[in-house]
């Protein structure tokens, strides 16, 4: 059994998801996902063969914890 038993944690407090995951939440394809994780723009980490992409470098890209006078 999961170490959450069934419970879900907001997207935000996770702190990996895969590379599907980072593409559906971000609306990126897996190719812009892994060149920016080429670029270093997006972080990740691999345990096993399983490559996890680390939440808050997703959440950093696009800008969620920025106040509203700094953005674009």
């Amino acid at each position: 059994m999961p170490c959450h038993q069934g419970q879900r944690l907001p997207f935000a407090q996770r702190l990996t998801c895969t590379v599907a995951e980072a593409c559906e939440v971000t609306g990126l394809g897996r190719t812009k996902i892994y060149e920016l994780i080429g670029d270093g723009r997006v972080t990740t980490t691999t345990v096993g063969r399983r490559r996890l992409v680390m939440v808050q470098s997703l959440l950093a890209l696009v800008g969620v914890n920025m106040t509203p006078a700094n953005r674009g």
